[in-house]
């Protein structure tokens, strides 16, 4: 049996990250880290969304 591949993630997205978009003010969490993809972008209003300050 072949051992299970650790996530890993890149720039630190963790499950439980808040990301906000400064364009329309959306906000979303992350539930689940996908771990699919070196950096997973998110993307509202066609622009990059950034963490959100706390």
């Amino acid at each position: 049996m072949a051992k299970a591949a650790k996530k890993t993630t890149k720039k630190g997205i963790k499950k439980g990250a808040k990301y906000e978009c400064s364009v329309c003010g959306v906000s979303v969490t992350v539930d689940e880290v996908c771990g699919c993809m070196d950096v997973c972008d998110l993307v509202c209003c066609d622009k990059q969304m950034k963490p959100k300050k706390k």
